[in-house]
């Protein structure tokens, strides 16, 4: 990207909104401006998981407020990370329809484990870099995310449903703030937190760092009472809990430093900050600047080149995990590649990049699910897909990435909700054909053979008759894939030249 372009990540979370804006300058990232609104989204799921209309309205709302402050941002300048209620929520895509409509960007719901590299990244980026072993934590609303690194690299993640929303929702409903329910949500929150133990001991890492949130709020509410700054002590969170317990409740809390949108949530959000000192053996956690958002960023940039774009690091590790065939799957990658060029002629460039990229990956990975069974190999892929931890991606990349997955081969009629997109279906006629032509394990032959697409619903493959005779297999396999498109609003015509 060039120098001088603004940035945008936005992080929908469970408790808040945030919207960060930074410029490129020279390789790093100056903050231009930040923008944050209580909305309260964890709230608002019902007994069923489904999002209220009210808690939808906020999220709209305060969506549609950042909106205009992005006006003019083009796509790759812009990425909106949703989390845990988002991940819960049954309605998900009620909401995130209207939602992408209002804000006019994507927005992508990451698992636990992407929510965490992410935080990782922010954090590690806005510190000093240095040999330490980091223990970063990060208490949401309905999620706490717990990470170990040195330096950019995150060796451990893992996210765990525990956060001061659900918390105050559950063990201070009625906002009272008693002993015993302290006690017993320190203990609740123990008990899901606890099987972190056999990857984040007290030896694995040097210094403890807290992200955003829960910690940074109580690091304010410290630092207005004199305590040092930056720093939360087992000490200050004795302090901070008998001044809670004074107070009795939220609605009579009255602390320099608090924020009025946080006193509804401390109580949990004290709780199981306590219960991670306890479970975890912390002295001191250092309040870290960095956070989700600034990971997003960061990772846009990462995103611009395949070498530092973790999901290709991603996709290698699962090709070679499942033991798939590297000769074919580069070869079919490359043809499928060639095609989509053809196809897509007068997409704009960096547009056709980012397609080329994941039809890439979409090859790389068609045989991904043979490793279980040779038989409905497609389905075992898209299935392993829909359900991996693949560091960089969100939940939607993976989910269209197994659909072109599961249909490289076989009836398209399981396709119907993916056919009305244009770019899928363009990369799902480029891979189909790329499997065809390379159905012998052999480089084919492409010379002469020519595909387009009318901008319309049709597309035509030509080839020499010569090429046809020479190769009958995949002429018949042509004519086989001419028919299977019938059967959908898209033709495919396959003819011969003189």
């Amino acid at each position: 990207m060039k120098n001088g372009t603004e940035l945008a990540a936005i992080d929908l979370g469970s408790n808040s909104f945030r919207l960060e804006i930074a410029q490129l300058d020279h390789g790093l990232l100056k903050r231009r401006e930040y923008l944050k609104e209580t909305v309260r989204q964890g709230s608002g799921l019902d007994a069923d998981r489904n999002l209220t209309a009210e808690a939808m309205q906020r999220g709209w709302d305060c969506l549609g407020r950042f909106a205009e402050r992005l006006a003019g941002f083009k796509k790759i300048q812009v990425r909106a990370v949703a989390t845990q209620t988002l991940r819960e929520a049954r309605n998900r895509e009620v909401f995130l329809a209207r939602a992408q409509q209002i804000l006019g960007f994507p927005i992508e719901v990451v698992s636990g484990r992407e929510e965490a590299r992410l935080i990782y990244q922010g954090v590690a980026h806005l510190l000093p870099q240095s040999d330490e072993r980091r223990l970063v934590v990060d208490i949401g609303g309905r999620s706490t995310e717990l990470i170990l690194g040195q330096g950019y690299r995150a060796r451990f993640m893992d996210s765990y449903r525990v956060g001061s929303v659900a918390w105050s929702m559950r063990y201070f409903a009625d906002g009272s703030f008693t002993p015993q329910a302290f006690e017993t949500a320190e203990v609740a929150a123990k008990a899901v937190l606890d099987e972190a133990l056999n990857s984040c001991r007290p030896q694995d890492w040097d210094v403890a760092y807290g992200s955003s949130g829960t910690v940074g709020a109580v690091g304010d509410v410290l630092q207005a009472a004199g305590w040092p700054a930056g720093v939360v002590s087992r000490d200050a969170l004795d302090w901070l809990l008998e001044r809670l317990l004074k107070a009795q409740s939220a609605e009579r809390l009255r602390m320099d430093g608090m924020k009025d949108d946080r006193r509804a949530v401390i109580g949990g959000g004290v709780s199981v900050l306590r219960a991670v000192f306890g479970l975890l053996g912390i002295s001191e956690m250092h309040v870290a600047q960095g956070a989700l958002r600034h990971g997003a960023l960061h990772d846009l940039l990462d995103r611009e080149h395949a070498q530092t774009d973790q999901r290709s690091a991603s996709v290698q590790r699962l090709a070679h995990n499942f033991n798939v065939d590297p000769t074919q799957a580069q070869r079919v990658s490359k043809v499928a590649r060639h095609l989509l060029r053809q196809l897509a002629a007068q997409a704009e460039p960096a547009e056709l990049e980012r397609h080329l990229c994941k039809l890439g990956w979409a090859a790389q990975l068609h045989e991904i699910g043979s490793l279980i069974s040779h038989s409905d190999y497609h389905k075992h892929g898209a299935y392993i897909l829909d359900n991996a931890d693949a560091a960089g991606f969100t939940m939607n990349e993976l989910h269209r990435l197994g659909q072109l997955v599961l249909g490289h081969r076989g009836k398209l009629r399981k396709l119907d909700l993916e056919l009305g997109d244009e770019a899928f279906v363009l990369q799902l006629l480029a891979l189909r054909l790329a499997v065809i032509l390379c159905h012998a394990r052999r480089d084919p032959d492409l010379q002469d053979l020519a595909v387009s697409w009318d901008g319309d619903c049709e597309v035509r493959l030509r080839h020499p008759a010569a090429w046809g005779a020479s190769y009958p297999q995949s002429a018949y396999l042509l004519r086989e894939e001419e028919q299977a498109w019938l059967k959908t609003a898209w033709v495919l015509k396959v003819r011969e030249t003189g």
